[in-house]
């Protein structure tokens, strides 16, 4: 197996960072790849090395494989870490990374094939017995059948989700039949705009739910562990804005049911590296189901580092190159409890719309002990309208939940930021909610807070 001398981060902001950061203490060479929008941004300053692949726009950017591809020849990087969206989950990319002769720092391009096209995962979920929601084969553009048909079978209210999306990016809740065709439509753009592919499927949407996910880690050769559970349960817009580990009330049984059921999905596929198995848990039936598997690192892993004391990005490097072959379950251990808070340049009084700007000032608690920034910008940079807009992620972690949230009060208190709207009144409030703090949450959470 080879070893990566000089690795090329295939993503921006905050993860490609993160990245960075680790490949620094593994005394690995960074290359970074940035829009002309970024040409200044954190992670291009970072890096060792940085060129530029193309406009503003994803698809014409961060997107092009090609481009990239031709920044690995030009710097000579022998590696390439996706990250998290954008081409994490995309086969294509990951086999033109290995049929160049390069390491791909991630599972198998079949495996991503299998899994991380969300309507296939749910098919191989069937066959392996794990529990899933009624739901629908894939569509696309021009296909024929009736989905309202097939609607009808499945039940109101219910998903409209793209095939090949991730981290919320690409799902509609539908109410009524009237509505179908529309979020339908609106779906399968926003699909092909952000990930290249238009296909989408139907599924039942529980509204009573919580959102727990499981973090896997697979040695490439029908083995694998869990680093325990996050709870991701307070969205906006089906993405997450708080998680925590380990997740919080569950009832006796179900957390061992779900670690076991994403250990058979990871064995089954010989998983090579981390991914994470989310899981719907309906509080009404006290019973799971599983959603999708994301075949890439999460936004959320710090909590689980926090927690488990583990480098998840590291250790994906290490197994990508033969290095990090096995691992005991037992050895695995969890510490305290952790809570990650997303701060977003968005204005959660106007529905949680983007707030673009010059962040004229920013500052942060330090990093210490039972806290953590994990960021893609620093003060002066911009939020450009072209991209998520995420601003840090701050990660505290206590003995149990009850001091890890006290924490991170105490961290978002210290945290000044101004020059454009952001979230993190708005985060300092759920965390101050007898609600939240008694762990009477859903999903829809955030709805009936903004009420």
């Amino acid at each position: 197996m080879k070893s990566v001398e000089k690795l090329l981060i295939a993503n921006r902001g905050e993860i490609a960072c993160r990245i960075i950061r680790s490949c620094q203490e593994m005394g690995i060479p960074t290359v970074a790849v940035h829009s002309e929008a970024d040409k200044e941004a954190l992670h291009v300053r970072i890096a060792d090395e940085a060129y530029e692949i193309g406009p503003a726009p994803v698809s014409e950017s961060y997107l092009d494989i090609k481009a990239i591809l031709n920044v690995m020849t030009k710097s000579g990087a022998n590696a390439v870490h996706p990250g998290y969206g954008l081409l994490s989950e995309n086969a294509g990319f990951a086999r033109a990374v290995q049929d160049a002769g390069h390491i791909w720092i991630g599972p198998a391009p079949e495996t991503i094939d299998a899994m991380g096209d969300k309507e296939r995962a749910r098919e191989l979920a069937i066959s392996l017995d794990v529990p899933v929601l009624p739901g629908s084969g894939r569509f696309r553009p021009g296909d024929d059948g009736d989905p309202s048909k097939i609607a009808e079978t499945i039940g109101y209210p219910l998903l409209v989700k793209a095939a090949a999306g991730g981290g919320g990016i690409g799902m509609r809740a539908v109410n009524s039949p009237e509505k179908l065709a529309a979020q339908i439509e609106t779906t399968q753009k926003l699909a092909e705009r952000t990930f290249g592919d238009s296909s989408i499927f139907l599924e039942r949407y529980v509204a009573n739910a919580r959102h727990v996910e499981i973090q896997v880690f697979g040695f490439g050769n029908g083995e694998g562990i869990h680093l325990f559970d996050r709870d991701c349960t307070i969205q906006r817009r089906f993405q997450k804005i708080i998680e925590e580990a380990p997740a919080p009330a569950l009832p006796e049984g179900i957390r061992e049911r779900m670690q076991e059921a994403a250990l058979v999905l990871v064995r089954h596929q010989s998983y090579l590296g981390a991914g994470t198995v989310e899981f719907i848990y309906d509080c009404d039936r006290e019973d799971f189901y599983f959603l999708e598997m994301n075949t890439r690192i999460q936004v959320e892993h710090a909590v689980t580092e926090m927690v488990t004391g583990a480098d998840l990005v590291r250790c994906q490097i290490e197994a990508a190159t033969g290095q990090y072959t096995s691992a005991r379950q037992e050895d695995i251990t969890l510490s305290g409890h952790a809570i990650e808070c997303r701060i977003y340049a968005e204005r959660p009084e106007k529905k949680f719309m983007p707030s673009p700007g010059t962040l004229e000032v920013l500052k942060f608690p330090p990093n210490s002990e039972g806290l953590r920034i994990d960021t893609g910008v620093t003060q002066g940079d911009k939020i450009t309208p072209y991209y998520d807009p995420m601003i840090a992620k701050v990660i505290a972690s206590g003995k149990d939940r009850a001091a890890a949230i006290e924490r991170m009060r105490e961290a978002l208190m210290e945290t000044r930021i101004e020059g454009l709207g952001n979230n993190r009144e708005f985060l300092l409030e759920v965390l101050s909610d007898p609600d939240f703090e008694n762990v009477r949450i859903t999903t829809n959470y955030i709805d009936k807070l903004s009420k």
